[in-house]
């Protein structure tokens, strides 16, 4: 099992939510799509705790370009996410970095859920419910540029707990997020932001409870 996060991880942020220029809840199961540009600062806000907010980002000029977590684990040499990491792209740009961070590790291992992989951790019987890849698809259709699912790649878990076990396994262990924890990020260049906040109902890491998280965006 990972250690816990280092409390040196843990920073509040001093931007005050009233002067943000974007406000935006995205419920349970539904997706979310934005640019932000660069030098803005994107909040996600876990609002009840244990939510797992799946995410993509691509460059929003180049759509091939986009976030790469082989490279960002790399370059930063650790598995996990938080205060200081910075998100590589898949051609060596640097997409964001996280400048605020009141949960202390996300992960980028997991992946996103899809019904096939549903079907195979819970049962044959939850292949019909909605999955974080259908959000996923949904989301880069209605962006455009032809893509589809063959341009869903790695993805960051924001809120999720993923500890690499002793002999080089996951677990999704319980949450160590909490209500109105968040991570905060500046964008380094113009990106595409696409968010799945997971429907999952047969996930233990949100004690089985989808619940709501909020984007807040600065200039």
């Amino acid at each position: 099992m990972a250690a816990a996060p280092s409390p040196s991880l843990l920073k509040e942020s001093p931007l005050d939510p009233s002067c943000a220029a974007y406000d935006h809840t995205v419920l349970a199961g539904d997706h979310w799509l934005h640019p932000v540009k660069k030098g803005q600062i994107l909040r996600i806000v876990d609002l009840e705790g244990n939510q797992a907010a799946d995410t993509l980002f691509y460059n929003l000029h180049e759509p091939l370009d986009r976030y790469s977590a082989s490279d960002t684990i790399r370059r930063q040499h650790n598995l996990y996410l938080s205060t200081g990491t910075t998100l590589y792209s898949t051609r060596g740009h640097a997409l964001l970095t996280i400048v605020a961070d009141t949960c202390g590790r996300h992960d980028t291992l997991g992946g996103a859920c899809s019904r096939e992989s549903n079907t195979m951790r819970y049962s044959f019987d939850v292949e019909p419910m909605h999955a974080c890849r259908d959000s996923f698809i949904c989301g880069i259709q209605h962006w455009g540029h032809g893509m589809n699912k063959r341009d869903i790649t790695c993805n960051i878990n924001f809120f999720m707990n993923v500890p690499v076990t002793p002999d080089g396994g996951l677990s999704f262990a319980d949450g160590i997020s909490g209500p109105n924890r968040y991570v905060e990020l500046r964008a380094e260049m113009d990106v595409m932001c696409l968010i799945s906040n997971c429907p999952q109902l047969n996930n233990p890491c949100n004690a089985y409870n989808p619940t709501p998280v909020k984007v807040l965006i600065w200039d």
